[in-house]
Formats: structure tokens, C-alpha cells, sequence
């Protein structure tokens, strides 16, 4: 079972994909919006897995409504204007829908999102990249799970660790498995805020609890209780905060 939205400002646009979405029993339209704004409200209370989403909509554009939203879905845009396809390709959208489009072009982008899910093709983890801005530490970092993105508050981030080529995300809501590396995340961090303690390890400097000095080491214990081993290599980084 899919839990599908529909975000589009024209009444005869929703009705038409509900219409073309009967052939398929397992998508199940759980919320309508007709504009930016409501749309925004409806894809974070429902958390759907697809969302037809138009871009021209009053409050909020499409592209803008990517950007608040606690989890990103796959996303089929709907739409009556073709000067944004290539946006929305650069999004990683799973199809563009012209209007006015028929059953077949429908359908067609049907089973191109169910070839996505089928191989894991999911393209939700580049759209997390370009809706982050690199010229600033962003305040929110999206974490992929499963075909989902889920969004965590930076400054809800007690510390986060090594995970092989991917990185688990350790805050008070809970852990995260980033498919990341640590060493990208830390270029998306502040550093003014956030340390590398270890080649496995960064610390969030606010949720330290204290620093235990060893032989020839240091141990730091964060806040939510779990200790972090401070190695060599990093030493300095730690001495620079004591006085």
C-alpha cells in the first residue's frame, strides 16, 4: 500500500489523477492541497510515499514546497508549464507530467517510479544535496531512510560516529543512519560548533558533559552519557578548549 498526495491549485488537475490513479488499488490518495502552503502541512502530517506536485501554486511553489518539508517522498510533478522540466530533472523529480496529459503518459510515469522502488533506484538522496546551500552551514541536514528523507536540526546532534562508509547520527530524538561519510558530513558542519575528535568521531560542543584527561588521551563524556575516545591525531583539537 502507497499513500499518495495531490498538490495542485486546479480542482480538474486533482480530479484527473484520482481518476487515472483507480487503476492502481494500491495507491491510496490519504490528502489534496491546493496551494504551496497547505500542501507543506498535508505532506508532513500524512507522510506519503508519492506526491504529484504542481509548481505554479499560490503561497508556495512546488520547488519551494521541497524545501519545508520533514521528509521528502518521490515526487511526479504535474504541471501545465514546460520551462521548469529541467529544475525539476535537476531535483531528481521521478517524471514530469505536462498538462494536458493522457492515461498512457500517466501510466508511463507510473512504472517509471515503481522501477525506481523495485531496483532502489531512489532518487531522494541527490534532491537532499541540491536543497542544501553550500555556501552556508545549513541549520537542518536530510538523512535518507529506506526511500524517505527525514529532516534533523543540526543543533539537535549530540555527536556522530563512523559507520563504515556511512555515518550514524546520534541525537536526543533518536540515531540516524547517514549515507554519508563522516568526512562529508563535517565539511557540512559548523566549526565552530562541531569538533573531530577521531577519525571515526565528531563531537557537538554544546552537549558536552565533561573531558576526562588519560595517559596519553583524553575521554569525553557527552551529555546523553555515551563517551567519546579523543585520538592522538586530534589531541590539539581537544587542548585548544582547555584552559
Amino acid at each position: 500500500m502507497q499513500k499518495i498526495v495531490i498538490a495542485d491549485d486546479e480542482a480538474a488537475g486533482r480530479t484527473l489523477i484520482k481518476q487515472y490513479l483507480q487503476e492502481y488499488p494500491t495507491m491510496i490518495v490519504v490528502g489534496e492541497a491546493n496551494n504551496g502552503v497547505d500542501a507543506v502541512k498535508i505532506i508532513n502530517e500524512f507522510k506519503p510515499d508519492v506526491v504529484f506536485l504542481d509548481i505554479q501554486m499560490p503561497g508556495l511553489t512546488g520547488f519551494d514546497v521541497l524545501k519545508h518539508l520533514e521528509e521528502i517522498p518521490q515526487i511526479i510533478f504535474s504541471t501545465a508549464y514546460d520551462q521548469y522540466a529541467l529544475q525539476a530533472f535537476e531535483v531528481h523529480a521521478i517524471d514530469y507530467l505536462l498538462k494536458p496529459y493522457t492515461g498512457g503518459r500517466f501510466n508511463a510515469a507510473i512504472q517509471k517510479l515503481r522501477l525506481n522502488q523495485s531496483q532502489n533506484l531512489t532518487p531522494v538522496q541527490p534532491l537532499a544535496e541540491s536543497l542544501i546551500n553550500p555556501l552556508q552551514y545549513p541549520e537542518k541536514i536530510l538523512i535518507q531512510q529506506n526511500q524517505k528523507l527525514v529532516t534533523v536540526n543540526v543543533r539537535d546532534i549530540i555527536w556522530i560516529a563512523a559507520e563504515g562508509d556511512y555515518s550514524k547520527i546520534i541525537t536526543h530524538r533518536g540515531n540516524y543512519l547517514s549515507n554519508y561519510g563522516i568526512s562529508q558530513l563535517e565539511l557540512k558542519l559548523n566549526p565552530q560548533h562541531f569538533i573531530r575528535v577521531h577519525r571515526s568521531s565528531i563531537i557537538h560542543l554544546e552537549f558536552v558533559k565533561e573531558i576526562q584527561k588519560q595517559l596519553s588521551s583524553y575521554d569525553v563524556m557527552m551529555q546523553n552519557g555515551d563517551w567519546v575516545r579523543v585520538s592522538r591525531g586530534y589531541m590539539d583539537n581537544i587542548k585548544k578548549l582547555t584552559y
